[in-house]
Order: structure tokens, then C-alpha cells, then sequence
């Protein structure tokens, strides 16, 4: 298995390692995770938001996206 390095601010590295450890997981495996999933399949995500947003009542209040949804791609 490759290692990589890869440069991220210090807040973002600090609150990553925090949802990492609030869902019994390392940083690591929850990049490999999130990694893993972009790949395999891309259109997921989009589905996913799309269908979020035809739930919603037409304002920002009801759909709330993650920083890391976001910024997947």
C-alpha cells in the first residue's frame, strides 16, 4: 500500500481528526473511506443531494450538507 502526503489547514486537520474519532475511526481510514466511495461511484453523492433538495420546503433552512459533502468533488 501507497502512502501519500497531503497539505490541508490546521483546522480543517483538527476538526477531520474530531469526526473521525467521534465515529470510532482514524483520519486515515475516513480519507481512504471517502476516497474509496468518490471512485466507486460519483454519481452517488450528487444523487444524494438532489434528492435532499426535492425533500426540502424550497429554503436553505431545511437542507444541511456537510463541509466534506461540499467539497467532495
Amino acid at each position: 500500500m501507497a502512502n501519500i502526503t497531503l497539505s490541508i489547514d490546521d483546522e480543517l486537520l483538527k476538526r477531520g481528526r474530531s469526526y473521525a474519532r467521534a465515529r470510532g475511526t482514524s483520519l486515515n481510514s475516513l480519507v481512504r473511506k471517502l476516497l474509496v466511495d468518490a471512485v466507486s461511484n460519483p454519481d452517488a453523492l450528487v444523487d444524494s443531494m438532489i434528492e435532499r433538495l426535492r425533500q426540502s420546503s424550497g429554503d436553505s433552512k431545511g437542507v444541511k450538507f456537510t463541509r466534506e459533502e461540499l467539497h467532495r468533488y
